[in-house]
């Protein structure tokens, strides 16, 4: 059978039509949301050196505001999440509103390095209420097909949008000035939650897997502190510890969510090559892209001797493609899957990645232009994918859980990878710049490889489940 052009525009105008316009202020909001939640994560990419300068932090200190949103979001996303289905998305999204408010007000009129710490660790919690359930209400409204499609690339345009503008913030009317902005901006967002946002939840609620969300909470608490401490030194007595307390605490989430009567996380869905493959794709792109992403203004600075300036710039690069392919996303071709999408995002990062090598110090910013642009590109099909297939590859009931289970991925992937190649790069700035290009290509060979062997997985992985696209 022949499927005129006509046809299709018309079935897509049809199913499009179907979408309330609540729907779509509901979409706007959540991308406002997340638009804040990483402007304020990226904010010390580019402030570190000026903050630690008024603060009088060490480098102990410094590691650990760069890295403490991180920890928040990556403990709480999978429980918030949980806990929105069951609860109310939006009761948990407001919640996490206020939260970030809080917690971003709290870092702007910081007195010391700990109370800084202490209030991105908050942002963090706050943000993964804020994460979760966005994506958890907009599974909810927008039907499976093209018009999720459409929002979940719109969503993740939103999420690269707000990795593009937090540097240009941060550089912008000092270090203080980008919290202050995003706490009051939360505020509003919280009282428009009240309003725009409908509520939703699953019809049997459960009761809070009080067990559960402690035990994956101080699990990949423990695993990703351990993981910042061991910047300063793999072999210290204290960071072993918190690495195998960690590991201990997440074996015992998974044997008691098997027992349990009402877990919040089912683990009968890793056995889903949907919700694997997302997974998969999530954590690898983490380890890999968002890892060495997180080194480039280091590189740019001191490895090639630029500005602040001119590292965010370069930076833009890389997130300002990725923001728009994600809203493009939604024009690919519909023979494309969105499990082949996650194979092409994923080698699209790696084949970027490489493009990054330097051959020498003297090389000029120029020469990571093309690598970052495709890597940005292939990021942003990464994310508009993932975002879809996080809510379609679990039961309707559970869309926040899923948002939050991929994210989770995403996150501790990020923390593990951060880790190694901001220990990598950061002690070659004592070599001078030769160091740093020398740190900064073994770090691209070893972020390049959890995107080459992600792409292998998801793409072997849906060999057994049917063909690809």
């Amino acid at each position: 059978m022949v499927v005129h052009r006509s046809e299709v525009v018309s079935d897509v105008n049809t199913r499009m039509d179907d979408v309330s316009r609540g729907a779509w202020r509901a979409l706007a909001l959540a991308s406002a949301a997340t638009i804040l939640l990483y402007v304020a994560i990226m904010v010390p990419l580019t402030t570190v050196v000026s903050t630690a300068a008024d603060l009088r932090m060490g480098p102990g200190t410094q590691a650990w505001v760069v890295s403490a949103t991180n920890l928040g979001l990556a403990a709480g996303l999978l429980s918030s999440g949980a806990i929105g289905d069951d609860h109310g998305r939006r009761r948990i999204f407001v919640v996490g509103a206020l939260l970030l408010a809080g917690a971003s007000l709290l870092c702007g009129l910081a007195p010391n390095g700990l109370v800084l710490v202490l209030g991105r660790v908050l942002q963090g919690m706050g943000g993964a209420a804020v994460l979760a359930c966005a994506q958890g209400i907009i599974g909810q409204l927008f039907p499976e097909g093209y018009p999720r499609a459409r929002a979940m690339g719109l969503w993740a345009g939103a999420l690269g949008a707000g990795v593009s503008l937090g540097p240009f913030v941060a550089t912008g009317g000092g270090w203080r000035l980008p919290y202050l902005l995003v706490g009051l901006a939360m505020v509003m967002i919280a009282g428009l939650g009240l309003v725009m946002l409908p509520e939703s939840r699953v019809e049997l609620s459960r009761p809070v897997d009080v067990w559960g969300v402690l035990l994956l909470g101080l699990g990949v608490a423990a695993l990703m502190v351990g993981l910042v401490e061991g910047r300063l030194g793999w072999d210290s007595p204290l960071v072993m510890l918190l690495l195998a307390t960690g590991l201990l605490l997440l074996v015992a989430f998974a044997l008691y969510e098997r027992r349990t009567t009402h877990p919040m996380f089912d683990l009968s869905l890793l056995s889903s090559p949907d919700f694997l493959g997302a997974t998969m794709a999530a954590f690898a792109a983490g380890l890999g892209i968002l890892s060495l992403s997180a080194v480039v203004p280091i590189v740019v600075e001191v490895g090639l001797g630029y500005g602040v300036m001119v590292a965010t710039l370069v930076l833009f690069a890389w997130s300002g493609p990725s923001s728009i392919a994600a809203v493009l996303a939604r024009w690919l071709p519909s023979s494309l899957s969105p499990r082949a999408q996650l194979v092409v995002g994923l080698a699209g990062c790696a084949v970027g990645e490489l493009l990054l090598l330097l051959p020498t110090s003297d090389a000029t910013v120029a020469r990571l232009l093309p690598g970052l642009v495709l890597a940005g590109v292939a990021n942003g099909l990464l994310n508009a994918a993932l975002g879809r297939q996080a809510v379609a590859s679990v039961p309707p009931s559970r869309t926040a859980m899923g948002s939050g289970a991929n994210n989770t991925a995403r996150f501790v992937g990020s923390a593990i990878g951060v880790s190694a190649v901001v220990t990598l790069v950061g002690r070659a700035t004592g070599s001078g710049p030769a160091g740093v290009i020398a740190s900064w290509n073994v770090a691209v060979l070893l972020t390049t490889a959890p995107l080459v062997l992600g792409a292998l997985a998801v793409w072997w992985g849906q060999r057994g489940a049917g063909r690809l696209g």
